[in-house]
């Protein structure tokens, strides 16, 4: 796309808001100079910086100098930087689940981009939900805009070991719990294990995501596995607030960008990296906000063709930064080259293949080469059968290879709070052929489908010899952090009707992820007839933004979002600038 010439002022949608020469326009320019700001400043294009900065969320409590650093080069580039808040999701402190609340934040970004004066928008987030509610806001507002997250925090150290937050904690728990670690090891862990801020620095949510945001094209190459408090991230932020002034110059919006080839281009990249099964919900989502239409078939068959690389925790031994220091997500999509959309637009005004000319891996212990890979398929697989008739995931990277062709008896539960009484409180005994079924945890079910599959405990006896993996299946989601033999956001929900809602202690359940199968061993009449006997579970709220949520959400394969918002209205989907 070439530039235009020089941009044409009168015909930015903050020109129109707010040079008007009435007594509008009067109203709006006296209320910014009770700022401190000048007429020289009210001529300038409004950049919008959208922060989601909070207290309640260490991995975005460095984003107020991340924003002062974008604010110098919207300055520096001509343009009039003002920031302003939204909503700001952390998986640990939100009850019951980010998840519940993504959509909202989306919908709330995605109106202040409509209706404040905004010729263009950086975006500043950096966990797990945040990234894609903006994305999926920027998409459908699809005005100029950029992302710069948070970056990684640095790695703990715990007695000589490079820890990571949440992984360790899910493994040294499984340790103390079957008493090899006293509550003083526990301390001592604790402490060591966020030394900074940042998002987790594993390959995480918020890791995954912050690199499908630059594998889409919408950061600037090399932004996703910068350290938070690495000087280098506030000098990309300015660069970012330089970079959106030319993308607002030659017009260049996000539909301009996500395109089919770069969803390609990300979910290779996610593959690549065993980047998160949350990746795939987000990537739906927003595909469906730009009418793409993206299918889990898809992500198992760039999956199939494209191999597991990095080595970075929970599926390796590194961490974050040691990706960043072998070269980042550009040299992890130049081992890649062969399999990109090259020609692919980005937010350089360049395209896949100009920004990874130059990058090359500077570490081979973190990113193997192509033609050596470290496994020769993707993170994630794509799993169909009569337990999960329209789909469930698997992230095969960080599971054990003697259970992905697994059958055994089922152990139903039908709630988080269910397994962590009856497994951990009340010390149940079973097989490591067990297979464990946590149902009522989709979208519908729990509601806001949480991400309790990762949280599923192993029984004790099993723990105590030595036992640290079992098959475990759910319709719930998994942090990125976590790892194990999970079969997770198994479709259709139980909670709307799907077979696992009537799957019954003892019943055999049979895995093959080489197959791509999961299939319940039960003749198909005698689901059918448990089926017609089975009664939805009573709907928990009835008011608010809950109870709309209940109303609109769609399934996992769908993204979880919400129905009227996932419809592209072609009357809308390109703007004019001048706002009417």
């Amino acid at each position: 796309m070439t530039a235009e010439p020089a941009l044409d002022r009168t015909q930015l949608r903050s020109y129109a808001w707010g040079q008007r020469r009435d007594q509008a326009g009067m109203t709006r320019r006296a209320f910014l100079k009770a700022e401190g700001y000048t007429d020289e400043d009210l001529g300038k294009p409004i950049i919008g910086i959208c922060n989601t900065w909070s207290e309640l969320n260490p991995c975005n409590i460095h984003l107020r100098q991340v924003a002062e650093a974008v604010k110098r080069g919207v300055w520096q580039a001509g343009g009039f930087p003002l920031e302003f808040n939204t909503l700001s999701l952390n998986e640990v402190f939100w009850a019951p689940t980010t998840m519940l609340y993504r959509n909202l934040v989306a919908m709330e970004t995605e109106e202040a981009l409509r209706a404040q004066p905004l010729d263009a928008v950086v975006l500043l987030a950096s966990c797990d939900k945040t990234v894609p509610a903006q994305l999926m806001a920027a998409a459908s507002a699809n005005i100029p805009a950029i992302m710069v997250t948070g970056g990684p925090l640095l790695s703990g150290r715990f007695r000589g070991e490079d820890i990571g937050v949440s992984t360790d904690i899910y493994r040294y728990w499984n340790e103390y719990r079957a008493g090899n670690i006293t509550d003083e090891d526990l301390a001592e862990l604790e402490n060591s294990m966020c030394p900074s801020c940042g998002h987790c620095t594993i390959v995480g949510t918020a890791s995954t995501m912050a690199a499908m945001a630059e594998a889409l094209g919408m950061m600037l190459p090399g932004g996703a596995a910068i350290p938070a408090v690495d000087a280098r991230r506030y000098q990309l932020a300015e660069a970012s607030g330089r970079q959106i002034m030319r993308l607002l110059e030659q017009d260049i919006r996000p539909s301009d960008i996500l395109t089919p080839e770069a969803f390609d281009n990300a979910i290779r990249v996610c593959m690549a990296i065993g980047g998160s099964t949350n990746a795939v919900i987000h990537l739906i989502a927003i595909a469906r906000r730009l009418g793409i239409d993206l299918t889990l078939d898809r992500f198992d068959r760039l999956s199939r063709e494209t191999p597991y690389l990095c080595a970075i925790k929970p599926s390796g031994p590194y961490m974050m930064e040691h990706l960043f220091e072998a070269g980042g997500i550009p040299a992890v999509m130049a081992e890649l080259r062969p399999l990109l959309h090259l020609d692919a637009l980005t937010v350089t005004g360049k395209t896949v293949g100009e920004n990874i000319a130059r990058a090359r891996v500077r570490d081979r212990r973190v990113i193997a080469p192509l033609d050596q890979p470290l496994r020769p398929e993707g993170g994630i697989a794509v799993l169909r059968g009569s337990l999960a008739p329209t789909g469930a995931v698997i992230k095969q990277s960080a599971a054990s290879p003697h259970l992905l062709r697994h059958r055994g008896p089922a152990l139903v539960f039908n709630s988080a709070e269910e397994i962590q009484r009856r497994i951990v409180q009340e010390r149940l005994e079973a097989s490591e052929d067990t297979v464990f079924v946590l149902r009522y945890q989709g979208p519908l079910g729990a509601p806001g489908m949480p991400e309790s599959g990762g949280s599923m405990p192993i029984p004790e006896n099993l723990l105590k010899r030595g036992i640290r993996d079992v098959l475990r299946i759910t319709d719930a989601r998994m942090s990125g952090t976590a790892y194990g033999t999970i079969v997770l956001h198994v479709e259709p929900e139980a909670a709307a009707g799907g077979p696992l809602a009537v799957v019954q202690d003892g019943d055999e359940i049979e895995i093959d992820v080489p197959a791509r199968r999961l299939d319940l061993l039960v003749d198909e009449r005698e689901i059918q007839r448990r089926l017609a006997q089975w009664r939805p579970p009573e709907r928990p709220w009835n008011r608010g933004y809950r109870a709309l949520f209940l109303d609109h959400v769609l399934q996992a394969s769908q993204g979880c979002d919400f129905d009227f918002l996932a419809k592209v209205d072609p009357e809308t989907y390109r703007p004019p600038r001048r706002r009417a």
